[in-house]
């Protein structure tokens, strides 16, 4: 979840954007280097020099950074500043046909935490792949509200969705010969009738902390934010939320609603979100963190 958008923000909106979506991550010289609010501290042991470096694969050039030994691809072009990618194969730069390699290396240092940075989060994103995908039968596994609930299948019921909060099972009954598309449906269905029902808790919550109204709210099904809020106070919460724990879900309220004060991301903007929500740091970090193989596919 990248909480900055990498465009020029719609006056009239702002969003809360999820940073697993977007694979090509870019920058540029022009850009600074990352701000305090996006730092984030890299394992040393993620990218350390290996006891005897391998070969340098062909295409290819190595810089050292401290105690890291970096492999990157280097691309010339016509453009006119040095732009840094993080793709599958790892770090490419794009470099003006006239920028020495000098001035390539020295680029790579200052920009040296965000690369990191991003290397690091596209191999713990690489190492979720591996992880097994969710059951789709009776007995499977389904995050709600930050911790697993088990799926019950029935079949001599009354159609349906129940759940039961002691067992912390969800009981759906379905036709005998429903296909798995069916239960998924249904599983859908049930969990964005509780996003609503949380979201419509929570809003008014951090409204009244923050002393602003909103309009409406609707649910939103988008594959890069977790959450919008329009000028006029209409605001949009991604139902998937409802997978992670409360304290992320009221951190995206608070986010949308902090921006009913401060339509950017300024820091006034986020001492107004640390007004309501003392530890938006950390759930800002742990959000981030949440990937898409993390989550059920419908």
């Amino acid at each position: 979840m990248k909480l900055f958008r990498k465009s020029t923000p719609d006056p009239q909106q702002l969003g809360l954007q999820l940073d697993f979506f977007t694979p090509d991550i870019s920058s540029s010289l022009k850009s600074a280097a990352p701000s305090p609010a996006r730092e984030l501290q890299v394992p040393p042991a993620a990218f350390s020099a290996p006891a005897a470096l391998p070969l340098l694969a062909p295409g290819k050039r190595r810089i050292h950074l401290n105690q890291h030994f970096l492999d990157y691809v280097l691309l010339r072009s016509s453009r006119r500043s040095i732009g840094f990618l993080i793709d599958e194969d790892g770090l490419r730069i794009t470099a003006p046909k006239w920028v020495t390699l000098t001035d390539i290396d020295n680029a790579i240092r200052e920009k040296q935490q965000w690369i990191l940075r991003k290397l690091n989060e596209r191999r713990e994103r690489s190492a979720r792949k591996l992880q097994p995908k969710m059951d789709w039968c009776d007995g499977g596994k389904l995050p709600f509200l930050g911790a697993e609930i088990t799926l019950r299948i029935r079949t001599q019921q009354a159609l349906g969705v129940s759940f039961d909060s002691e067992s912390r099972e969800l009981i759906i009954s379905l036709p005998a010969d429903a296909a798995e598309q069916q239960l998924k449906d249904r599983v859908q269905s049930w969990l964005q009738l509780e996003a609503k029902r949380i979201f419509a808790e929570r809003l008014p919550v951090y409204a009244d902390k923050l002393g602003v109204r909103f309009q409406s709210f609707k649910l939103s099904s988008a594959l890069t934010q977790w959450g919008s809020c329009t000028a006029d106070g209409r605001i949009r919460l991604n139902w998937r939320l409802i997978h992670f724990a409360l304290p992320l879900i009221d951190y995206v309220i608070a986010h949308e609603l902090s921006h009913l004060r401060e339509m950017n991301h300024s820091s006034r903007f986020w001492a107004t979100v640390q007004s309501v929500f003392p530890e938006f740091q950390e759930a800002k970090k742990a959000l981030r963190e949440r990937a898409p193989e993390t989550l059920p596919i419908f």
